[in-house]
């Protein structure tokens, strides 16, 4: 079970959504697994990720606290690794989230041959994740399935803007928030690559994607005009 089961979205739309999670297990392999879960990040790294996550610590895009407000859009957007993987210092949840199928693919079967001992987490649509499995040449333990929303659904926002929220499980994200990027896109003061690594930065967990993020707000754009 994992929040970002959640994620908005039929499945043809996670086409470019790959979230790989290491777990280790309290009372079984926790006291030894930190090593472990670092090396498991260095790995991800070399199959060019868009994302990592530390549950503890957050993801490869965080904010700052002594950020100018003015400089905030101009900041640097490139996705620091090696601050997470520097940056884990107790036993914890880990991440590493691809944008391509086929790397996503070669990280399972890699993780499987340095066989860390961790439980390992693949989500995706359950097609994506049956195909990184037989890739490894494993079967697949089980599977979860998310109900979706339930109740007056009519007062949900659209489905722009729960895609882009959804992505953060623990609810970081507003949905006011993202519908504000997607009207900021629209209205071209920002570009989609700028509001997807700012949604990206509340994302404590750092299973945020933002080449989906980017690729739903390039769309919103272009339905507009």
């Amino acid at each position: 079970m994992t929040n970002t089961l959640h994620r908005f979205g039929d499945a043809a739309s996670f086409f470019d959504d790959f979230v790989v999670f290491a777990i280790p297990s309290k009372g079984i392999n926790k006291d030894d697994a930190l090593p472990k879960l670092r090396r498991f990040l260095e790995i991800a790294v070399e199959y060019k990720p868009v994302n990592l996550g530390d549950a503890r610590n957050g993801g490869a895009l965080r904010p700052s606290r002594h950020m100018n407000p003015l400089a905030h859009w101009n900041r640097d957007r490139t996705p620091n690794f090696q601050a997470v993987i520097e940056g884990l210092d107790k036993p914890t949840t880990c991440a590493a989230v691809f944008d391509d199928q086929a790397a996503a693919e070669r990280f399972v079967k890699r993780i499987r041959e340095e066989d860390l001992g961790l439980s390992v987490n693949i989500s995706t649509s359950v097609d994506g994740a049956e195909q990184c499995c037989e890739h490894a040449c494993i079967p697949r333990h089980s599977v979860g399935y998310s109900l979706g929303f339930e109740g007056n659904t009519e007062k949900l926002p659209d489905s722009d803007v729960l895609m882009l929220s959804t992505m953060c499980g623990h609810g970081m994200i507003a949905h006011s928030l993202a519908k504000k990027m997607i009207d900021w896109v629209k209205e071209g003061r920002r570009t989609p690559d700028q509001a997807a690594s700012y949604l990206a930065r509340f994302c404590s967990c750092g299973v945020y994607n933002p080449s989906r993020a980017k690729r739903i707000l390039t769309k919103v754009c272009s339905q507009t005009r």
